[in-house]
């Protein structure tokens, strides 16, 4: 069997700027964005149940505690996927737009941003979350750490795949292919006679 055909391909994982990926974290890249899609199926589901009971003239209160919950898991969780997938807002214009040692330096300084922001998720959430054990949600009174458990969990994903881009964009070049957009194969890569 060749390298190739032993390769797992992830659905849900983009190829875009694969330069700048380790493979063995294709996996968390797809378990983000399946949990991405829970948060925001049941987050538009518990909306539509609670706008019905509502209007039916019997809310169902609990409703907006899962609604919240879904809602802040779906922002955390989507925060460390865009970061993998370099989906996030960053100075990417001013970076594509210079080459050399002056594109490292901006690439460098960018995610060496973007993992000071991601520690301090980590530090200050993680306080939160200690801290949301002395306090309550209504009416079901679960500890607010329910709702700040994804925040150091996140903040530890982004500083990771910040690292990862940093070692990787160091090693092989934050460029990358430049000719390419997207997931667009390169007209090599197809099997057209070019």
């Amino acid at each position: 069997m060749t390298d190739e055909a032993m390769t797992i391909r992830h659905s849900l994982v983009l190829d875009r700027q694969r330069h700048l990926k380790w493979r063995w974290l294709d996996p968390v890249e797809q378990m983000l964005m399946v949990l991405c899609g829970v948060a925001l199926g049941g987050f538009s589901c518990t909306v539509f149940f609670d706008v019905l009971t509502r209007s039916l003239g019997h809310p169902v209160l609990w409703v907006q505690e899962v609604t919240t919950t879904f809602f802040v898991y779906g922002i955390f969780i989507g925060t460390a996927a865009a970061t993998r997938r370099n989906d996030h807002l960053y100075l990417s214009a001013m970076a594509d737009a210079m080459t050399g040692t002056k594109r490292l330096l901006v690439e460098t300084f960018n995610r060496l941003v973007l993992l000071g922001a991601a520690l301090s998720m980590v530090y200050f959430g993680f306080i939160n979350f200690i801290e949301g054990f002395h306090a309550y949600r209504m009416p079901s009174l679960t500890p607010l750490a329910s709702l700040y458990a994804p925040i150091p969990l996140s903040g530890a994903l982004v500083a990771l795949f910040a690292v990862e881009q940093l070692v990787n964009g160091w090693c092989h070049g934050f460029a990358g292919d430049e000719t390419r957009h997207g997931d667009e194969p390169a007209a090599q890569e197809l099997d057209i006679g070019l």
